[in-house]
């Protein structure tokens, strides 16, 4: 019996071509809540970069689980290193690539460059205030957004032992602590709320999803995930702008005897392709 659904946001809840969700989605929701489903969301941004949308959540993951809170608490808060930090500032000011830095209510980006401005337009959120790079080192980060190509990725994994770099977009990487993941805030919501694992739900799309995938007892990637991505998951449902959430909802839920029944299928197949059992 299912008590808990996790959602991830960029290409689960919101399309990247309409930024919305869907009525399908908001149908999903109404299932959920009326069979006693807790819903929380799951994601790399931080709050300050959520928008409203007309799902609602008992809490939330951010930055990839380096700030988890529910009930007006703070469940888990595990900032990067400084003296990383500072590693990642002196090579971005060195090389003179785009960043931008997620404090626990802020935000902030140095060095803008083309790059940086179509990752904003696909995302669709408010540019954040540009400072110098050096008036960054003062911060506590939870997350960075490094703004280079995967060539990087293990040379900066490099420099920073304690992080690791969960890259879901051609475009950039995020850079969080090395025990940060969607999946540990999982972990601290649920015993927050005397969950069990195998009584959890997950849906997403990228990279950084995989270790939430993984833990929840059905993990769903959605249709337009990567390959690598759908091969960690229980299911795979259509994308997100054919009601991935709706279409996953509806052949897993049972309602029968007033009960939420997640069917369960073992991997790889795709919803609809499997045997179904209660």
């Amino acid at each position: 019996m299912i008590k808990a659904a996790f959602f991830d946001i960029d290409g689960t809840l919101l399309s990247f071509e309409t930024h919305r969700v869907s009525k399908g989605t908001e149908r999903a929701f109404e299932q959920l809540h009326k069979a006693g489903v807790r819903t929380f969301l799951s994601t790399g941004r931080p709050e300050v970069l959520i928008p409203k949308m007309p799902v609602s959540f008992e809490g939330m993951i951010t930055m990839n689980g380096g700030l988890v809170m529910a009930n007006g608490s703070t469940l888990l808060s595990n900032p990067i290193r400084d003296e990383e930090l500072q590693r990642w500032l002196d090579l971005a000011k060195e090389r003179h690539l785009c960043t931008m830095v997620f404090t626990k209510d802020n935000m902030f980006l140095a060095q803008p460059n083309e790059v940086g401005l179509k990752l904003r337009n696909q995302l669709e959120f408010e540019m954040p205030p540009v400072v110098p790079i050096d008036a960054m080192r003062s911060e506590t980060v939870y997350q960075i957004i490094a703004i280079m190509p995967g060539e990087m990725d293990s040379e900066v994994a490099a420099l920073l032992p304690h992080c690791r770099l969960p890259r879901w977009h051609p475009y950039f990487t995020d850079i969080v602590a090395h025990d940060n993941s969607k999946a540990r805030g999982m972990e601290a919501i649920c015993q927050h709320f005397g969950i069990r694992q195998e009584e959890t739900l997950a849906f997403g799309d990228g990279a950084n999803d995989i270790e939430m995938l993984e833990w929840a007892g059905i993990g769903v990637a959605m249709g337009n995930a990567d390959e690598s991505v759908k091969k960690h998951a229980d299911r795979v449902t259509t994308d997100v702008d054919h009601e991935g959430i709706e279409t996953a909802i509806n052949e897993m839920l049972d309602f029968s005897q007033d009960l939420i029944l997640f069917q369960r299928c073992s991997r790889p197949f795709p919803c609809g392709q499997a045997g179904l059992t209660a």
